[in-house]
C-alpha cells in the first residue's frame, strides 16, 4: 500500500496500547523482529495498563513478547485461501481463491459489554474506540488505554474482545443486547431527533469544495488492497481539503470501516474533523451520515446513492453529502443550494 500522510499525534493524549495479533493488523500496530535477548523471533507490541512485564521499548513506550510458537492461538489474518471450482459453460477448473475474514468483536467499555460486531481483523483498538465515540458512549471522555486482555489473556480469546478505559469518567455505559452484523450496523434502532438531541449543527465550517470531493473516489482506490484481493469489503476514508487521503481503512462492515478511521483520528487528538471529508465505498446510508456528524466531518462523499433519511440527516446536521461520485463526477443531495 502506498504511504499515506500521517497525521501527528498530540503525544500527551495518547493512549496505551496492549499487544496486538500479528496478522490482519497494520505494520505499525505490531512488528515481527528478533531481539538480541532471544533466540528465537518475538512478536512486539505496545503495552497496555495492568499487561504484565515488558522489555524496553522506544519512545517511552513499554514492550511486551509472545513467542512465535504462540501465533497458532493468535486471531486469524484479514484474509484466507480456499480452493474453488470454476464453472465456465461445460468447463470446470479447480482454482485458488481470496476471501475475506469475519470474525466477532466484543468491546468492552469500562467493564461493561456495549456490542458484539462482525468485523474484519485489524485495526480493532480503532474500532472500538471509533464506536464508542460514534456512539456517543464516552459522553466526551478521553481514551485512556485499549487492550485486548482486558477481560483474561488475550490469546484465549482469539484478539477478539477489546477494552476500551477512560478511568470511569465516561457515563455509566448501557449495553446493546443485540449483535451488529457486517451489513446492518444500527438496523434502524436509532433517528434523527435522538440524534439531534445528542448533537448540535455543524457552525462555521468552510464547505469543502466540489472539484476536490469529485477526485476523492478514484484517490481512494489506490489504498483498497483487500478490496483488490477479495473483492468483498468496504472502504472509509477522510480526505483533506487538497484531496489527499489521510487515513483509509477497509473492513467487511461499512460502518466498522468508518469507525476505524474516527477511532484513528480520535486516538491521535485531531477530532472534531472539520477540516476533514469522510469517504465511503458504497451507500451513504443514514448511519454513515450520523457517525460522520458525531466526528464532525464537514462533508460526506458516496460511490453509490443516499437513503433519503441520510439526506435529511445531513441537512440537519449542516453537512455537505454527495452521491455517485465516480469518474469525476457526482451529485449533490446536502446542502439544498451549495
Amino acid at each position: 500500500m502506498p504511504h499515506l500522510r500521517a497525521v501527528a499525534p498530540r503525544r500527551h493524549r495518547s493512549p496505551r496500547f496492549c499487544a496486538a495479533p500479528l496478522s490482519g493488523v497494520c505494520p505499525k500496530d505490531v512488528a515481527l523482529r528478533r531481539h538480541r535477548s532471544f533466540s528465537r523471533p518475538f512478536v512486539f507490541g505496545c503495552v497496555g495498563l495492568g499487561c504484565g512485564a515488558g522489555l524496553p521499548g522506544v519512545m517511552g513506550v513499554r514492550i511486551t513478547a509472545v513467542r512465535l510458537g504462540t501465533l497458532h492461538r493468535m486471531a486469524r489474518g484479514r484474509t484466507t485461501k480456499v480452493l474453488t471450482t470454476v464453472v465456465e459453460g461445460t468447463r470446470q477448473t479447480r482454482r485458488p481463491d481470496t476471501l475475506i475474514v469475519e470474525e466477532p468483536l466484543s468491546i468492552h467499555l469500562d467493564g461493561v459489554l456495549v456490542t458484539t460486531t462482525m468485523r474484519t481483523p485489524g485495526d480493532d483498538f480503532e474500532l472500538a474506540s471509533g464506536f464508542c465515540f460514534t456512539e456517543g458512549l464516552l459522553g466526551g471522555a478521553p481514551v485512556v488505554s485499549c487492550r485486548y486482555c482486558g477481560t483474561g489473556s488475550a490469546s484465549v480469546t482469539e484478539f477478539n474482545v477489546v477494552s476500551v478505559e477512560t478511568g470511569g469518567r465516561a457515563p455509566a455505559p448501557q449495553p446493546r443486547l443485540t449483535t451488529i452484523t457486517a451489513a446492518c450496523g444500527l438496523c434502524g434502532s436509532r433517528f434523527i431527533d435522538e440524534l439531534s438531541h445528542r448533537l448540535h449543527p455543524l457552525v462555521g465550517i468552510e464547505p469543502f469544495p466540489l472539484d476536490v470531493l469529485a477526485t476523492i473516489p478514484n484517490q481512494a482506490v489506490a489504498h483498497q488492497a483487500l478490496f483488490r484481493s477479495t473483492g468483498a469489503v468496504h472502504a472509509a476514508a477522510a480526505f483533506d481539503r487538497d484531496g489527499q487521503p489521510v487515513v483509509v481503512r477497509e473492513d467487511v462492515g461499512r460502518h466498522n470501516a468508518v469507525d476505524k478511521v474516527v477511532g484513528r483520528l480520535l486516538l491521535d487528538g485531531t477530532l472534531p474533523a472539520r477540516d476533514f471529508a469522510l469517504y465511503a465505498s458504497g451507500r451513504a446510508s443514514f448511519e454513515i451520515v450520523a457517525k460522520a456528524w458525531s466526528a464532525g466531518f464537514a462533508a460526506v462523499v458516496a460511490v453509490s446513492a443516499p437513503t433519503a433519511l441520510a439526506v435529511e440527516t445531513a441537512r440537519r446536521a449542516g453537512i455537505t453529502l454527495a452521491g455517485f461520485a465516480r469518474d469525476d463526477r457526482l451529485v449533490v443531495y446536502s446542502p439544498d443550494r451549495h
